[in-house]
């Protein structure tokens, strides 16, 4: 598995608001996505948008609520197919088994498309340890691993680079000729990439879908490398997560129009494949060998809690473009493949909350993640129920934990809540001028980056009672 940094994310998130070219750069590729979506999501109007969402969102749902039997469906109709398809439980059997078909087929060079899941499991790094070249094939994907890096969204790897950045590791580990034209930069990538891709053996991608009644896998991409890694290469293997499963042609067609709007603002996707097997009798191109490997990786334990809502995610990082927090940070500072308001969620849940205990906190609430989800997940309230989770496995510390309870007793007690408020509110008089306070030495973890409001010279039980008396001065005068 990935190593997983999200316990560190306050100092990562420091480092990052610090650095200027990625506060440039993630502004203008968060503020652009956000307005692509809005346009695409609501191009025939607010209702039907809104409609075409819950419709999504259902699909999904319905997909969670019968999965065990779906994913039976889809193994049976895929092999019915043609496909070879073979089951994961943890990120050491997915590499085993992609290990065991390499070795099968002699492979000895592995082009990728975009997956997540290999991301989860660092696929790549166990595949080169056995001698195997292993080539990212979408652009930005192809970037980050020239650079050494990992992917900071789900959708636009890169969105961290400023193009002068791409440029310079282009020229340093490519000797690409010096241009500051993003044009000749791509097409520069596009033929390094195409010797990779004639003597590659295998092709690995993820998968955005499979359909359940007709055992198809559903791929959608804005680059040709997709098409090419699951059809030139004589044998194709898909990662698929477990929750990927949609029941219908018709779900899949109303779920395949929410993905692109929300993630890149388009109606479609440029690639949208439908793939049903391995190369036929008659077929002019396509892979011989077709292998699905359903991964699991932990989500089988989301599927049986109250979290279970997070495995609808399509994974169009629109929670990320949204997030006033991603858009402050970026999201190399969640410390592992998910990032964002979605990462902040499914990270704890895959990974064990004592290994992300900021990340539930790393959310000011506002709901947008929620607002902009194609599938309506409550993001927010999973986020709330993570930091209760984390205060009862007491992974917060005891200074907090020492707090909340005498802010529970004073909360139950109106002797206990007024004397409170007068020693808070006679204490204040020696911090700060104005109406604003910006040190205090006991709560110096909120001051230290905002303001603190003064408390108001009377509280409200006593303005009232003053309103009340006034009043009943006057109706016995």
């Amino acid at each position: 598995m990935m190593e997983v940094r999200s316990s560190n994310f306050i100092p990562l998130a420091e480092v990052a608001i610090a650095n200027g070219d990625l506060q440039k750069a993630v502004q203008k590729g968060t503020g652009n996505a956000v307005a692509k979506r809005q346009l695409a999501v609501f191009a025939e109007g607010q209702a039907h948008g809104e409609a075409m969402r819950q419709q999504a969102a259902e699909a999904k749902r319905r997909a969670l609520r019968h999965l065990p039997d779906l994913l039976e469906q889809a193994e049976r109709q895929m092999t019915a197919n043609g496909f070879q398809v073979m089951w994961a439980s943890s990120g050491a059997e997915v590499i085993d088994q992609v290990r065991a078909i390499a070795k099968r087929h002699a492979v000895q060079h592995i082009v990728k498309a975009k997956s997540m899941i290999s991301e989860e499991i660092a696929l790549n790094h166990a595949l080169e340890a056995d001698g195997l070249h292993v080539v990212e094939t979408d652009l930005g994907e192809f970037i980050v691993q020239l650079a050494g890096e990992t992917p900071s969204h789900i959708v636009t790897p890169i969105i961290h680079k400023t193009k002068e950045s791409i440029r310079d590791v282009m020229v340093r580990e490519l000797n690409m000729p010096y241009t500051d034209d993003a044009n000749e930069m791509a097409m520069f990538a596009r033929r390094y990439l195409r010797d990779i891709f004639l003597k590659a053996e295998m092709g690995i991608s993820g998968g955005n879908f499979i359909i359940a009644e007709t055992g198809t896998l559903c791929l959608v991409t804005n680059e040709g490398n997709g098409r090419l890694c699951t059809t030139l290469p004589p044998v194709h293997v898909a990662l698929v997560g477990i929750e990927k499963i949609v029941a219908t042609v018709e779900d899949y067609a109303t779920l395949t129009q929410m993905l692109p709007r929300s993630a890149t603002g388009q109606a479609m996707t440029v690639y949208t494949q439908m793939i049903n097997g391995p190369r036929r009798a008659g077929d002019a191109d396509g892979p011989e060998h077709v292998y699905v490997i359903f991964v699991d990786n932990g989500r089988s334990d989301i599927y049986a809690t109250a979290y279970a809502e997070a495995l609808a995610c399509i994974r169009c990082g629109a929670c990320l473009n949204a997030c006033p927090v991603y858009q402050a940070t970026g999201g190399h500072a969640y410390g592992w493949v998910y990032s964002g308001p979605i990462g902040a969620v499914i990270t704890p849940l895959l990974t064990g909350i004592e290994n992300a205990t900021p990340l539930p906190y790393a959310s000011s609430l506002c709901g947008r993640c929620k607002q902009v989800c194609p599938v309506d997940i409550d993001l927010p309230r999973m986020l709330l129920d993570l930091r209760h989770d984390a205060v009862q496995a007491k992974e917060v510390g005891a200074g907090w934990r020492l707090g909340m309870k005498l802010w529970a007793l004073g909360m139950q007690s109106p002797a206990l809540y007024r004397l409170g408020g007068a020693v808070v509110r006679n204490a204040m008089r020696f911090f700060g001028q104005g109406e604003m306070i910006r040190s205090l030495p006991f709560m110096s973890a909120w001051t230290k980056h905002r303001d603190f409001p003064k408390f108001a010279p009377k509280p409200f039980r006593q303005l009232w009672q003053e309103r009340q008396a006034a009043k009943q001065r006057g109706q016995t005068q």
